[in-house]
């Protein structure tokens, strides 16, 4: 593919990474180092003009928001805590899905004298969920380990990822209400949809391409 303007993807290691890989290699794009075992953050790839930065899933909308990465990959779990201001979203490529749901003990009781207490990294998220119910409630943020909490008490549901739902069953938790589907999306820098557009929406149909190859399209 060739491009007619530089162009850096912001990526995330791990799950999101190893599944965008494919998607970029019908663009014929492929990192020269792997991100797994190199301690580079700038990756070059096999087309010159294209590079990756390799930072953490959660800052991936900023660093393109603000401009330091023209594109991205992020969760929707990602963008719905960012609120995705400048940001374009074009694409959704289908990979790493998961739920984000409210989850508990099977019988969670209903407090009477104070608002219902939840643990959770999607603060916002969770916030405007419950909001939209008409719900008050208190949000506790948390890092990780947020099936923990109901357990110790510190909170009365959680508000987390779930793929298979076996960690949850595993600590006597259960899903109980689904608050949206996940996947990967790809993002643009507004700037960058503007003054490289030409390279920008010809990555875009490579990808469209890729992921409805992937689907069986």
């Amino acid at each position: 593919m060739n491009l007619n303007a530089p162009l850096t993807i912001a990526l995330s290691k791990g799950r999101i990474f190893e599944q965008t890989l494919p998607l970029l290699a019908h663009a014929g794009i492929a990192p020269l180092d792997d991100p797994e075992t190199s301690r580079k953050l700038i990756l070059e790839t096999s087309n010159p003009l294209v590079k990756f930065v390799i930072i953490r899933a959660s800052d991936v909308p900023t660093y393109v928001q603000y401009g330091a990465a023209d594109l991205g990959v992020a969760g929707k779990d990602v963008l719905m805590e960012h609120g995705g201001e400048g940001l374009y979203e074009p694409l959704d490529l289908g990979i790493a899905r998961c739920r984000l749901m409210v989850a508990g003990l099977p019988e969670t009781p209903e407090p009477i004298s104070r608002r219902l207490r939840i643990a959770t990294k999607y603060v916002h998220a969770a916030e405007r969920y419950f909001a939209a119910k008409g719900q008050q409630v208190e949000i506790i943020k948390l890092y990780g380990s947020m099936e923990l909490a109901p357990l110790v008490g510190l909170a009365d549901l959680i508000v987390d990822l779930v793929e298979s739902g076996n960690t949850l069953k595993a600590n006597g938790l259960v899903p109980l209400e689904h608050i949206a589907d996940i996947s990967s999306r790809l993002v643009v820098n507004k700037a960058s949809w503007k003054m490289k557009h030409e390279a920008v929406t010809a990555l875009l149909e490579r990808l469209r391409e890729a992921v409805s190859q992937q689907a069986g399209g």
